[in-house]
């Protein structure tokens, strides 16, 4: 149990002791991976950034944080509401702050009420846990967030898989199993690939099934004042359910999901996580709602996001990065093994170049990769950087060799041949 001892926190103080039975899982499931794969670093952690370094490592996509309108708000409530009481919110009265906020975001949504979470993957859990049962089959595409299979397991539901944007696929499973409900990402969080929405919502309304979307990587980012793809498709009143991260385009701390109106108090005394859970504070509330504002008008932000996109795309393409299975902000650079994404990530640091590692249980095994987020505030010098960085490194690690680039060369040599 070597690792296990040297993984001991060093604050002085003794350290608690692990049970054996755990030791046994710990020393079955982790500690090859920290021993073998990891050489003894948590992959997780690089360098600490210098001052200068290129940060592709968060979510704020529009650059919003710290923006004065949102800090005011937030400041005037911290300042204001003496008498706020931290509960549940399912005990909030109508009229209540939060209750405005959930309508003005759900009508942005092209929605006419919704409920907010503590965080996204609270709101995809407790969503499915009061939306489908052991009776109710979920259809959950391949590269779907975790927390939409949280809530299936919340559920108690049976499960089915389909391969990742492929409708036909998923057609076939439900022609097997029957109606249900089909959970989707608008914008796939670990390839930047965009959902074929439209042909999910048609098998949906085929079969007899709800939708549930999650545009967490989309809201804010996409489509008329940033109302998601959805709401850019004109598939909102055909989508029973959005669901969205507010800790993304929102750059706050949050979730939310839409729902019918009438669903409000069924929601509420039937939805773990907003049961068990307190609400929101007031400041975080009155920051959400500033930044609502902030994004509608943030017209300009999203053509520099999405150009950014599309040139740092292009030049990674062009430098031979296997990236062409996503096309939005989201850029998956996947090396495969573990100990290969480490070193991508080291050889990209080294040049102040900040990603970050994604791997088992947030991909499949062997398909590790560096992910690099845009923002809409890059600066020329900045995407400049990245791209020299990129060259440098692609001669190190040589990306067109990685597993990812032989099965798309092997995909696009069997396409060839039909």
């Amino acid at each position: 149990m070597e690792v296990i001892d040297d993984m001991r926190p060093h604050s002085g103080a003794a350290a608690a002791g692990i049970h054996p039975l755990l030791r046994q899982r710990i020393a079955r499931e982790f500690e090859p991976r920290w021993r073998d794969a990891w050489g003894g670093r948590f992959i997780l952690h690089g360098r600490v950034p210098d001052a200068g370094a290129v940060r592709l490592d968060g979510n704020d996509y529009l650059a919003v944080s710290g923006h004065p309108d949102i800090v005011r708000a937030q400041v005037e409530a911290l300042r204001s509401d003496g008498e706020a009481v931290v509960q549940s919110g399912v005990f909030l009265l109508e009229g209540h702050p939060v209750h405005r906020l959930e309508r003005e975001i759900a009508r942005w949504m092209g929605h006419e009420d919704g409920v907010l979470c503590q965080s996204g993957y609270a709101a995809n859990l407790g969503l499915l846990q009061i939306i489908a049962d052991a009776q109710t089959p979920v259809y959950i595409d391949a590269l779907a967030h975790m927390s939409l299979w949280e809530g299936a397991r919340a559920a108690s539901a049976p499960v089915h898989v389909f391969r990742h944007n492929d409708p036909a696929h998923l057609r076939r499973l439900l022609a097997a199993h029957g109606p249900g409900v089909i959970a989707v990402d608008s914008l796939y969080s670990t390839t930047g690939s965009l959902c074929p929405v439209e042909a999910i919502v048609a098998a949906a309304e085929a079969h007899g099934c709800m939708t549930v979307v999650d545009e967490s990587h989309s809201l804010g980012t996409h489509g008329e004042q940033g109302a998601g793809i959805c709401h850019a498709l004109g598939l909102s009143s055909r989508v029973d359910f959005i669901t969205v991260s507010l800790a993304k385009a929102f750059a706050g701390r949050g979730g939310f999901f839409t729902m019918p109106a009438p669903m409000r108090y069924y929601t509420l005394i039937s939805a773990f996580p907003n049961i068990f859970s307190s609400s929101l504070l007031s400041h975080e509330v009155a920051g959400l709602a500033a930044t609502l504002k902030v994004l509608k008008a943030a017209d300009e932000e999203r053509r520099r996001l999405h150009a950014n996109t599309r040139r740092l795309r292009a030049s990674l393409a062009a430098l031979g990065y296997p990236i062409q299975h996503g096309t939005e902000q989201i850029i998956a650079l996947e090396s495969g093994s573990e100990a290969s994404a480490m070193r991508l990530r080291d050889e990209l640091e080294c040049r102040d170049v900040v990603g970050s590692i994604f791997c088992a249980p947030a991909t499949s095994r062997n398909r590790a990769m560096v992910r690099l987020t845009l923002n809409a505030a890059l600066t020329e010098a900045e995407l400049e950087h990245v791209e020299h960085a990129a060259k440098e490194v692609a001669a190190v690690v040589e990306p067109w060799k990685w597993p990812i680039a032989r099965r798309m060369a092997s995909t696009r040599a069997g396409t060839d041949r039909t």
